[in-house]
């Protein structure tokens, strides 16, 4: 067993990224006491329990596991997920001045927290393409409690290897459809296979990482962003494409229907390089509290 407590620069609100995460039933968390168990993958699959301990503006955590040979990389890998390195007082105040100044001061310190693995982060983009959340929820809950497994009662999205040996016909019996199973079977093949290496998308280039991934079947643009987004961690990424942005601008801007790409493009012309974050906060504004 091993404890280790861990201190960041503020604002960081951990409350919020716990309401986020809690909208996703896969992911056990104990609000009261403002702790996740997290689902490490690398380098073996093990759990990490953090707990919040500190607050907004003194972030501290309280990380515990139980492999003592794994602990700085579990230390590490969380520190990644959690995005413990974001410049958010920056962000913060590059958003000061403009249109989106009221809805960062309402969600201040909230973070953009990443898929638990890369493999993961692209499943998840795959079944919620194009279907309403709820649904997509279900689906993914489905999927990862048929086929993944658990480690001290913490579910595990299925491994690439897990994944590529199921037949379209057992993702069907989910209510997956037929091109999501195999867009699923196929992308998780390539992984097995070593045909296709998300951890060496780490070190290239947003466009490039893109221009690899929608040579995949299944794999638009919208998934493309989503996984640089929500995967790797990428600063700079507003999927013009995704209805929840959209529906959150007509808000925001009062409009009279949801902007298509161009108006969009005149909105978000102030907000980069934090377009990611942009996203993040235009989102939170029209998710249930």
């Amino acid at each position: 067993m091993w404890e280790e407590l861990i201190k960041i620069g503020g604002p960081y609100n951990f409350n919020m990224a716990l309401d986020r995460l809690a909208m996703d039933p896969l992911h056990i968390i104990d609000k009261e006491n403002r702790v996740i168990r997290v689902p490490v993958y690398q380098p073996s699959a093990e759990v990490v329990d953090v707990q919040a301990v500190g607050t907004t503006e003194k972030p501290a955590f309280v990380l515990k596991g139980k492999n003592i040979s794994t602990k700085e990389k579990a230390i590490a890998e969380v520190a990644r997920v959690f995005q413990w390195n974001a410049p958010l007082d920056r962000i913060h105040r590059h958003f000061s001045g403009t249109s989106l100044s009221s809805i960062f001061t309402e969600h201040r310190g909230t973070p953009i927290v990443l898929e638990f693995s890369l493999h993961a982060s692209i499943m998840r983009s795959i079944i919620h393409q194009q279907i309403h959340m709820k649904l997509a929820i279900s689906l993914t809950e489905q999927f990862v409690k048929t086929y993944g497994f658990e480690v001290d009662g913490v579910p595990f999205f299925p491994l690439p290897e897990t994944v590529a040996a199921l037949k379209v016909e057992d993702l069907r019996s989910l209510r997956m459809s037929q091109r999501k199973a195999e867009y699923l079977i196929d992308i998780s093949e390539k992984m097995a296979n070593g045909d296709l290496n998300l951890e060496g998308m780490k070190q290239l280039p947003d466009q490039e990482v893109i221009a690899e991934l929608v040579k995949l079947r299944g794999i638009g643009p919208w998934t493309a962003q989503s996984f640089l987004l929500f995967g790797l961690g990428r600063n700079n990424l507003f999927p013009k494409a995704d209805i929840g942005l959209q529906r959150a601008l007509k808000r925001l801007f009062q409009l009279d229907q949801k902007p298509d790409p161009e108006e969009i493009d005149a909105y978000i012309k102030n907000w980069e390089p934090y377009l990611s974050y942009a996203s993040l906060y235009l989102w939170r504004s029209i998710e249930k509290k």
